[in-house]
């Protein structure tokens, strides 16, 4: 049986459930071009963290941009940003609460006009509040010397070739990650 909550679709299966999402998630840009990022945690286990872009799944008949821009203003508060191109796109499926999730990931651009000191959460869900520890801006540097666990995998170096050479002209279709 499957049914449709919060844009997810959830399958049982007899070791649990698949929740199936398309998402949006926002690669967003301060004038200084840090990136802010999310810390992030199993809900039972806050010493398993890591690092990810703000997003969510699509609801209803929502647009991939109206996602993006729904989930920046809900995760972060931030709601003056010019929205730019996807860059990315890819698959991925990992275990979080006591589910396997299966995302369709699009990425995009968007720009702050400012910078935001302290970006605060304004409509988190109540998984998200069991899950998110803060928030921080990177700088590119700081991202490719950091010792911790950051998805996508890849996204030091593909925030280094996005500031050397700008957007891909076509969204780039990443490896799938599979946890």
């Amino acid at each position: 049986m499957t049914e449709s909550t919060a844009g997810a679709e959830t399958k049982a299966t007899g070791a649990g459930s698949v929740l199936r999402r398309r998402v949006a998630r926002v690669v967003l840009l301060d004038p200084d071009d840090r990136v802010l990022l999310m810390h992030g945690h199993e809900p039972d286990d806050p010493d398993d963290t890591w690092w990810f872009t703000p997003g969510g799944g699509l609801e209803g008949d929502e647009t991939h941009e109206q996602a993006a821009l729904r989930e920046l203003a809900e995760e972060t508060g931030i709601t003056e940003v010019d929205l730019g191109p996807v860059l990315w796109k890819r698959y991925c499926s990992f275990p979080f609460d006591g589910h396997r999730w299966d995302q369709d990931e699009w990425y995009y651009l968007a720009r702050t006009r400012g910078t935001e000191t302290a970006p605060r959460p304004q409509a988190l869900t109540e998984l998200e509040t069991r899950s998110v520890a803060g928030l921080r801006w990177w700088t590119s540097a700081e991202l490719s010397a950091a010792h911790e666990t950051v998805y996508p995998t890849r996204l030091a170096e593909l925030l280094r070739t996005l500031l050397d050479e700008g957007p891909p002209s076509a969204p780039v279709v990443l490896a799938p990650e599979i946890v």
